[in-house]
């Protein structure tokens, strides 16, 4: 019998702020957060912690694998 693996709901994102656009590549941030993460640039919001899966509040790049 073949084993099932199960892959995690959570990942890495590449997201831009919203505000400044700072970090040109953007800035890596967990799509699970359990604080508030901000823009090492200006400070505003990149992803806000809600009992699971975070809102993101700037521009999503990409994903990392």
């Amino acid at each position: 019998m073949a084993e099932i693996k199960k892959k995690p709901s959570s990942v890495f994102l590449r997201v831009k702020c919203q505000d400044c656009g700072g970090e040109e590549h953007g800035q890596i941030v967990f799509s699970h957060p359990s604080t508030t993460v901000t823009c090492n640039v200006c400070g505003a919001t990149l992803i806000a912690p809600k009992g699971g899966k975070g809102k993101v509040r700037g521009e999503i790049l990409g994903v990392l694998e």
